[in-house]
């Protein structure tokens, strides 16, 4: 359906000079006006994407009916034209919500350049629009939005598999959310009023886990100066998730088969067994079939875990709907970050949308995150996602404190240094000024201040004694 242009001008001559040339320069259907109460009708009663008015009319001027249709229509975009091309009118035009102005006489090509220009802000606007509105309208689970086959199915799966009291195992690649479809099977369920408590395995150490997952009593062993429970009594009447279960010990495997066999626990240092009514939730990153041909997890403990099995969608499954999901984490990033109100431009929009994001959702949410924060303006263009926040750390690589910590503590230290120089030597450059400071970063004023906030830089400090 091709876009629409309004044109409205008391001068017959000057209208029809315009039909022609916005008609025979671009593929748009043209409307036309000789004062503001018809071009209203036709707004009222037509789709109209892009008004191109004159500010100087009789009985009602331009500036009346920009309010008007922003009133109104907020999305359609609006050129005001004037022969009077004072500052102070074009200042007022844009205050009012105008897109641009131009003064007469103007060149050819550079209106249609504006109004082409406008068309596609326009577009932009209702695409965004459209993305919020499925955002709001449509049933979120848990984080998991999308429109797509995929994502439907796995909503569907998720409430029926919520109103069993099963063993559950979800499977999928890292990112795609696995921790969340267990939270909504919980909360979906009828133990959604109890504990929901979540274990990842590979983080807790091989020696404590066993105390960690079953408790144990006081004397069971060197330091155990006072009786503490497990996670399975923490979670008595809810839900235990095992994140990353394929990557338990056999030891643990067997012991963990024995539980959901018989129902029960024995903290280390007990004598007797405890009964348990906890409902599993196992999720893993692994082939588990394979790791079965290995002989590195057990047949008999598969079996007892996949009762019901959910696999959650990696996004190169579900590409539609990247729009939708990187539109909900933009809108989430603003409001956390307190940073102005920020969208995406179209060529940004298919950039993620074609991109291999092997960490999936998660990779998708970090990237949107830090385009919120170095974002040059409001409109976020595929650019702004060329920022890595770890080039040129300030650290040297062969300093133990990064090189024998864990990975990601590590990183986030690398980061933090990074971060804090950067700024430091940015307010000291500026004396403390915020605003030149963010201006010469290429960063938003708020931006800047988050990251101040952050790591408790304060202005002030750079203001005196400065070069």
């Amino acid at each position: 359906m091709k876009q629409a242009v309004l044109i409205v001008d008391d001068m017959l001559d000057m209208l029809k000079f315009l039909e022609r040339l916005i008609g025979g320069s671009l593929d748009v259907d043209i409307h036309t006006a000789r004062d503001a109460r018809s071009a209203l009708e036709i707004v009222n009663n037509d789709t109209i994407n892009v008004v191109l008015a004159d500010i100087r009319m009789p009985k009602m001027n331009g500036l009346e009916f920009l309010k008007k249709i922003k009133g109104q229509k907020s999305q359609i975009v609006v050129i005001m034209m004037t022969a009077y091309g004072s500052i102070e009118t074009a200042v007022e035009s844009l205050k009012c919500g105008a897109y641009d102005y131009i003064t007469k006489p103007f060149d050819e090509e550079q209106l249609v350049h504006m109004v082409t220009n406008a068309l596609t802000h326009n577009r932009l606007l209702i695409r965004n629009t459209v993305l919020e509105q499925q955002i709001r309208d449509q049933k979120v689970l848990g984080g998991f939005i999308g429109q797509s086959r995929p994502i439907e199915i796995l909503r569907e799966t998720i409430e029926r598999i919520a109103q069993t009291d099963a063993t559950v195992l979800i499977t999928g690649e890292t990112g795609t959310g696995k921790d969340l479809a267990a939270k909504m099977i919980h909360n979906l369920g009828q133990r959604a009023d109890n504990a929901f408590v979540a274990v990842n395995c590979p983080a807790i150490p091989e020696s404590i886990l066993e105390s960690e997952l079953f408790g144990f009593r006081k004397g069971a062993f060197t330091g155990a100066n006072h009786d503490k429970e497990g996670v399975f009594e923490t979670a008595e009447g809810g839900t235990l998730f095992l994140d990353e279960i394929g990557d338990l010990s056999p030891m643990l495997q067997a012991k963990l088969l024995r539980v959901l066999q018989e129902k029960e626990i024995r903290p280390l240092g007990a004598t007797i067994n405890r009964k348990i009514d906890v409902r599993i939730i196992a999720a893993t990153n692994r082939d588990l079939e394979k790791k079965m041909s290995v002989g590195e997890f057990r047949e008999d403990l598969f079996y007892r875990l996949n009762v019901f099995s959910i696999r959650t969608p990696a996004l190169r499954d579900i590409p539609e709907d990247i729009p939708l999901i990187a539109n909900h984490f933009l809108a989430a990033a603003c409001e956390e970050l307190e940073v102005v109100s920020r969208r995406f431009s179209e060529s940004a929009l298919r950039w993620l949308a074609t991109k291999k994001w092997k960490g999936n959702v998660r990779e998708l949410q970090n990237e949107v995150k830090r385009a919120a924060i170095f974002a040059k303006d409001s409109l976020i263009e595929t650019s702004d996602f060329n920022f890595d926040g770890t080039l040129s750390p300030c650290a040297d690589k062969n300093d133990p404190v990064y090189l024998e910590a864990d990975y990601r503590k590590a990183k986030k230290k690398i980061q933090e240094d990074f971060d804090v120089r950067y700024i430091t030597h940015l307010l000291d450059r500026w004396k403390g000024n915020v605003t030149n400071a963010a201006k010469n970063a290429g960063l938003e004023r708020q931006s800047l201040q988050y990251l101040m906030r952050k790591y408790e830089i304060d202005s002030q400090q750079f203001r005196s004694g400065a070069k």
